[in-house]
């Protein structure tokens, strides 16, 4: 019989699970399983998911794994620690378009209110980390309607004045779903400080998320906001993280 030793994780950008097998072959590789595990967190963060899992199979094949023990199938096995490490990093850094997905399955938006509360949601982690934080990397933009993001205005942008409903759509938008509300949960979870920003999403929507677009307007475009203090008919406008800071830590 062999003995694998086996780590395991998500990574949301491939829509699978991944892991790491080290079969036992001779003796025992518990020693080097600890040191790719510290190895993992410094690199990924203490706080990145990780399951480890010893299983005895017929085989050295990681097909005697699967055939072993059905929750294993589907996983996708991954060769080396070097690679495992960069898909869990690629999947620790959230888009704004994670953000608007996630929304989408707790509350039906217009395309513009959704633009509000992804703004909303940015400015109040920024907040909640005192500038230490970013809850997504895209840059925020002065757009004539309000501050935007570009990864929510390309994939929604055609939606116009029409409510995106929480249903299944097309192409890379299709995890907005309620159905898939726990996958869009898990996506925010699985980013560096997940936990914290799944707070900060929910507070924020907890605030804002029962005011109309118009009410929302309000708020992003009042007099003195980031917004309000770049030309908005300028292309690329980036709204900069201290002038958020600076009003919306203010304000609350």
């Amino acid at each position: 019989m062999i003995t694998h030793y086996i780590i395991l994780s998500s990574a949301y950008s491939q829509g699978e699970r991944i892991a790491l097998d080290f079969p036992d072959i001779i003796t025992s590789r518990a020693q080097e399983i600890i040191e790719v595990l510290k190895q993992i967190k410094n690199e990924c963060g203490n706080d990145v998911p990780l399951s480890t899992h010893c299983i005895e199979t017929d085989g050295i094949e990681w097909e005697s794994v699967e055939r072993e023990d059905a929750f294993f199938r589907g996983v996708l096995l991954i060769e080396s620690v070097s690679e495992f490490i960069r898909l869990i990093k690629r999947d620790r850094v959230l888009t704004g378009l994670d953000v608007a997905k996630y929304i989408l399955t707790v509350q039906p938006c217009t395309h513009l209110k959704l633009e509000k509360l992804v703004y909303l949601c940015y400015a109040e982690y920024l907040c909640a980390t005192g500038g230490k934080g970013r809850l997504f990397e895209d840059e925020i933009y002065a757009y004539r309607y309000g501050p935007v993001t570009k990864t929510v205005y390309v994939a929604f942008k055609g939606y116009g004045y029409d409510v995106i409903t929480p249903q299944e759509a097309v192409g890379d938008n299709k995890t907005f779903t309620r159905k898939n509300e726990s996958s869009a949960k898990s996506r925010i979870m699985f980013s560096d400080n997940g936990l914290k920003k799944l707070e900060t999403i929910a507070a924020t929507l907890l605030r804002y998320g029962k005011r109309s677009a118009g009410e929302l307007i309000d708020v992003t475009h009042r007099e003195g906001s980031p917004w309000s203090r770049y030309d908005s008919n300028k292309a690329d406008e980036i709204i900069k993280d201290e002038d958020i800071l600076a009003f919306h830590c203010n304000e609350k």
